[in-house]
């Protein structure tokens, strides 16, 4: 081989790396096991005849998905076997990264965790289908089932994601502001302030993995979870003191987040899900430290779908 093929195909997949990643992470919720599906997917590229590849953006897709969907097969036991709730990985994203709103939503907590009750067919297609538009066909030939059955999975899926996923009308202005407001609660122990952001019937969901000390149920109802929050601010977490603990307003999966550190470490990540009215209906907390290594990287990542 070369070296000016391998550096033609190196510079072919550097162009579409992203969007691998994008691919594999949607379809998988776990951003290491998508960058795992990426490498395993530059390795399958660049021993590949590319010679017979007309269309390479197409091709690399269709490898990506095919590996994320084994990963998403074989890792099912132990998400089912996982202490407490299993949330997504979280990771860092940009604003200019997501060009619409509908890209934006695709990554976002709230739509990993519905991902999540699809089975691993189904949710590859719903990913392929309706976030990266690709035809029937080509999810055909990705996930290696017919068209027919490509089709069919892709109407219960979306009918799945649709019953479960209502589309709200929060702008990302007031879901800001929301998110700001809540910080500021949350790190004064402002019980009341956090009562006025939160709709009654708010879900806190906490995914500390067995591995740090977190709710193993849903905690429901406004003042349960304002206390609870009000609660880190005052007392040590997870080893930090309040002292230690740095909480600062960024964007997680999309949107706004907060992310909690201290001690040299990062200790949680906080995500929300908002009515049409811009108060709180759902927050996603995770703890568990194997799921915040992408965060603490720092890497911010294009989860855009081109």
């Amino acid at each position: 081989m070369t070296h000016s093929y391998a550096d033609a195909g190196q510079q072919v997949f550097d162009q579409h790396r992203n969007l691998l990643f994008s691919v594999a992470y949607r379809i998988l919720g776990s951003a290491a096991d998508a960058e795992d599906a990426v490498q395993d997917a530059w390795l399958k590229w660049s021993a590949a005849d590319r010679s017979q590849v007309a269309d390479a953006k197409a091709y690399l897709a269709r490898i990506v998905s095919n590996l994320a969907l084994e990963r998403l097969r074989s890792s099912r036991h132990k998400r089912e076997v996982y202490v407490g709730p299993w949330l997504p990985e979280p990771i860092l994203t940009s604003g200019d990264t997501a060009e619409t709103v509908t890209e934006a939503e695709s990554v976002s907590m709230a739509m990993l965790v519905v991902l999540e009750t699809l089975s691993p067919l189904e949710r590859a297609v719903f990913v392929l289908r309706e976030v990266f538009d690709f035809s029937h066909a080509e999810i055909a030939e990705a996930v290696e089932r017919s068209e027919t059955a490509v089709r069919q999975a892709a109407h219960r899926a979306r009918e799945h994601v649709q019953a479960r996923r209502p589309r709200f009308t929060a702008d990302r202005s007031r879901q800001r502001d929301a998110t700001e407001r809540f910080l500021a609660a949350a790190t004064g122990g402002d019980v009341n302030a956090l009562m006025e952001l939160l709709s009654p019937g708010v879900t806190l969901w906490t995914d500390g993995g067995g591995k740090v000390r977190q709710a193993i149920r849903p905690i429901v109802g406004a003042q349960t979870v304002a206390s609870w929050f009000a609660g880190i601010g005052t007392v040590t977490y997870q080893g930090v003191a309040p002292a230690d603990m740095n909480a600062q307003l960024v964007e997680i999966n999309g949107g706004p987040g907060v992310l909690f550190s201290g001690l040299g470490r990062v200790v949680a990540t906080v995500t929300f899900d908002f009515g049409s009215d811009g108060r709180i209906i759902a927050i996603h907390n995770v703890a568990n430290p194997d799921k915040l290594k992408a965060i603490a990287d720092g890497t911010s990542h294009d989860i855009g779908t081109r």
